[in-house]
């Protein structure tokens, strides 16, 4: 089983990233790639610069990765209560090649932010949107407090109750 984890920003030291790269090692015999939102860096997309160079190749890639895929793993990163702009601009380039730029596949939808709401706002986004671009959300799991409940040296979360939490989403949903 092959599972393809990100987080949706392109900060250097994404807690989304971490996040996702932490609950994809959780599924037990699983190949687990970490993509980095940074590999995908693209134009900002708008139908003139798509009608000058077409279909962006990177796009092209970052879709043949989700097709990769079993299991997807995102952990959605909260700007201003929405999407990162980077996570946003991968998302309008690819969906102008496929419409179900998640092809369908398992999903584990997580966000988290230093905040006490961990993302909240953009999860409810991403839970509302992904299902009509082929996501199929399996589970969600927001983590608050980031910088409180996990723990950097050890990559996971450190507060029991979470992290069991999260484990038991996983075991029940996948």
């Amino acid at each position: 089983m092959k599972i393809i984890a990100f987080g949706g920003s392109n900060s250097q030291q994404s807690i989304n990233k971490r996040l996702a790269a932490y609950a994809a090692s959780l599924f037990e015999n699983a190949e687990v790639e970490v993509l980095d939102l940074n590999d995908y860096a693209m134009p900002l997309f708008s139908v003139d610069v798509e009608k000058e160079i077409g279909q962006h190749e990177i796009a092209k890639a970052f879709l043949s990765k989700i097709g990769e895929a079993d299991i997807l793993v995102i952990s959605m990163a909260e700007n201003n209560g929405n999407y990162s702009v980077a996570f946003k601009n991968v998302f309008d380039w690819s969906s102008r090649i496929v419409k179900d730029i998640f092809q369908h596949k398992p999903m584990l939808l997580l966000a988290t932010s230093p905040g006490g709401r961990g993302g909240a706002s953009v999860l409810g986004i991403a839970q509302n949107l992904f299902p009509r671009y082929g996501g199929e959300i399996k589970g969600s799991f927001s983590l608050p407090s980031f910088n409180t409940n996990f723990d950097l040296e050890q990559n996971k979360i450190s507060n029991p109750e979470l992290d069991q939490e999260l484990k038991n989403i996983i075991k029940s949903s996948f």
